[in-house]
């Protein structure tokens, strides 16, 4: 082969490394031979979907041979009516992954720069490199967003700034008045992506509602998803609500049938289950405390979450206890590729699987 066909490929993909999920269980079992696996890792809901939503996903099945309703008509009434919103201020993506890559397709070009916090959501700097555009982290505060730094850090070249609020994978947060008067310093031409994946566990009194700040703030798009709480992870199905001109345009990148039918109508029926949601948010809360208590017992130092996880310094070489961990059958996140090598990262399941993590935990740090 005489073409270098990495070489050909844009300058900002050039320095991509492809995004690392979570270990699979099926991978664990093939590696060790294993069949009892726990996976803590990829800060997925432990209830798993509301019976509402698989049922109309599996009433869907007989309509797969068309294509889905490209507009997401039904989903995007529903979540209109839910948020309180009009409908022309919804875009719906395959995750809502998906449209924090539109915006920076949409707003980014080579040239441009995109500011974000140090630990953020490693999808910010790869929707930016893949846009050819400068990534620019600015250091976090007691590992959560430092605003003001980041107000500081726009430029002329700034188009995009990604905020994450849980921030994921520390799960720290900023309260209302830290948002409002970050807001404030940001000049309209500036897009701001407040990203609130967690935004349903939160339980913070002065915890901010990004929807809220549509009508002052016409720069801002908040992101969520049915991915955490709702359980569809593996349907993949999230949205943007924005001003209707910026949704407008990322209507004119999305692919125009980025979330297929099962996805449209099981995430239908999940945003009108609220024992569900409210069932998950309670398991959630008693799964943290579970945690917090047993990593405090066992002497591991945390970083207060308010998410659905806990990130954690093992104190050391997180590697060593990740793989540790593995062959206990427990999956959780190491957390290297965030710039935090000590680290591992424990999403919150059910109090048996929390309790079968803790006590492999307890026999790793015992070795």
């Amino acid at each position: 082969m005489t073409c270098d066909y990495t070489q050909l490929a844009n300058n900002g993909v050039q320095q991509l490394r492809p995004y690392q999920p979570g270990k699979p269980v099926e991978e664990l079992q093939r590696e060790l031979g294993l069949r009892d696996v726990v996976k803590l890792a990829s800060n997925e809901n432990p209830l798993g979907p509301s019976h509402r939503a698989l049922e109309a996903a599996r009433r869907s099945l007989d309509q797969i041979h068309f294509y889905p309703d490209g507009a997401g008509f039904e989903l995007k009434h529903a979540l209109a009516d839910n948020l309180g919103v009009s409908s022309d201020r919804i875009t719906l993506g395959n995750g809502s992954n998906d449209v924090l890559e539109l915006v920076a397709r949409a707003y980014l070009q080579p040239g441009d720069e995109a500011v974000f916090s140090e630990y953020a959501f490693a999808i910010y700097p790869l929707v930016t490199l893949g846009c050819s555009a400068k990534p620019v982290s600015v250091d976090s505060h007691l590992y959560g967003h430092d605003l003001a730094a980041m107000a500081d850090a726009i430029t002329e070249r700034t188009r995009v700034v990604f905020l994450a609020n849980p921030n994921n994978p520390t799960g720290t947060w900023f309260n209302d008045q830290a948002l409002d008067n970050f807001l404030a310093r940001v000049p309209e031409r500036v897009i701001v992506v407040l990203d609130e994946a967690y935004f349903e566990y939160v339980e913070e009194s002065h915890y901010p509602d990004g929807l809220k700040r549509l009508d002052r703030y016409p720069n801002l798009v908040v992101t969520r998803t049915f991915s955490k709480i709702h359980g569809l992870a593996g349907l993949r199905v999230g949205y943007a609500v924005s001003h209707p001109q910026i949704a407008d345009v990322l209507n004119r990148v999305r692919q125009p049938f980025n979330v297929n039918i099962p996805a449209l109508a099981a995430a239908q029926a999940a945003l009108g289950d609220l024992d569900h949601i409210e069932n998950s948010k309670g398991e959630n809360t008693a799964g943290l405390v579970q945690l917090a208590e047993g990593l405090d017992a066992l002497g591991f130092t945390q970083i207060p979450s308010v998410a659905n996880f806990i990130a954690f310094d093992c104190g050391g070489d997180a590697e060593t206890a990740y793989q540790g961990l593995l062959r206990e059958g427990v999956i959780v996140r190491p957390l290297g590729g965030y710039g935090l090598p000590n680290h591992l990262r424990v999403t919150a399941g059910t109090a048996r699987d929390n309790e079968r993590f803790l006590q492999a935990l307890k026999q790793v740090t015992r070795r």
